[in-house]
């Protein structure tokens, strides 16, 4: 299983993209962006990569940009999150049963990585689906995780299509769960709502056997 590490140079794009990124932002973390919280987690999830201005800047998954917002205070809600909302590293945000990660942990120029790349980075991916427990949740946040997420287990795309709040058991071993991602795009146009992004949760919540918050 390949070692994660901030300082992988695997790709050559993305890391010549993020010296750039470095020398113009000379305070951004700018780098690989490792996974965050819950080392045993019983729900993973899987984003797509980090935005230039989130967590390619903060270091932390889906901290500092808009897409961050939704994800954390619904993570909150359902008592994954000590904070609703997710600022800095060192902003004293604990996660609890759950952990964050995504596809390819580089910013990608225009926030869209090569299909190399996402394969390239997939052996990450794999160690770390690798080391959950058998019945963890995994949420694939848009089409890109789903896909990663299924290669990093070694099972047939074909097998498994992404559609928003589809459910899919892995082999009776995990349970992948879909979602649109939680992009301003997406919450903007309500092609995701937050009843929508909760629905998942709820169902979520339920095959692991946690209580529901009032009103879900």
């Amino acid at each position: 299983m390949a070692e994660f590490s901030t300082g992988c140079t695997r790709c050559n794009r993305l890391t010549a993209h993020l010296a750039q990124v470095r020398a113009e932002y000379p305070g951004y973390h700018a780098r690989p962006v490792p996974p965050f919280g819950d080392q045993q987690p019983r729900l993973l999830i899987v984003g797509l990569a980090p935005g230039m201005h989130g967590a390619n800047s903060s270091g932390r998954p889906f901290t500092g940009d808009y897409a961050g917002i939704l994800l954390y205070q619904t993570l909150y809600r359902f008592g994954y999150a000590s904070s609703p909302e997710s600022v800095s590293v060192d902003d004293g945000l604990k996660l609890a049963g759950c952990r964050i990660t995504n596809a390819v942990k580089c910013l990608p120029p225009q926030n869209k990585p090569l299909p190399e790349e996402v394969r390239e980075c997939n052996a990450y991916l794999r160690g770390e689906l690798a080391a959950l427990a058998t019945g963890t949740a995994i949420l694939a946040l848009g089409t890109v995780a789903h896909q990663a997420v299924l290669r990093g287990l070694g099972l047939r795309l074909a097998d498994h299509a992404f559609a928003h709040g589809a459910q899919h058991d892995l082999g009776g071993v995990l349970r992948l769960f879909d979602s649109y991602h939680c992009s301003r795009y997406n919450t903007n146009t309500r092609r995701l709502t937050t009843a929508m992004f909760e629905q998942v949760f709820a169902d979520i919540a339920i095959h692991l056997g946690r209580p529901l918050p009032p009103g879900a």
